[in-house]
């Protein structure tokens, strides 16, 4: 690593997106991923959808309880 860098013609933002959409990865536990895993393949569709449709579940079922 250098002792000094030069950031003279260094541009402010130049990367910045305002409406960009960061995904942020979610890590299961083996039993839970094995447990999501099942229900994907009986249902034939991904893990993303299995993992929603449980959260949103879950969800109303804590409005309900509020």
């Amino acid at each position: 690593m250098k002792k000094q860098y030069d950031f003279s013609k260094a541009e402010r933002g130049k990367f910045y997106r305002p409406r960009a959409k960061l995904n942020l990865p979610v890590y299961l536990d083996d039993e839970v991923l094995r447990f999501v895993e099942g229900i994907a393949r009986k249902r034939k569709t991904d893990l993303s959808s299995v993992v929603n449709r449980l959260l949103r579940t879950d969800m109303e079922l804590a409005e309900t309880v509020k």
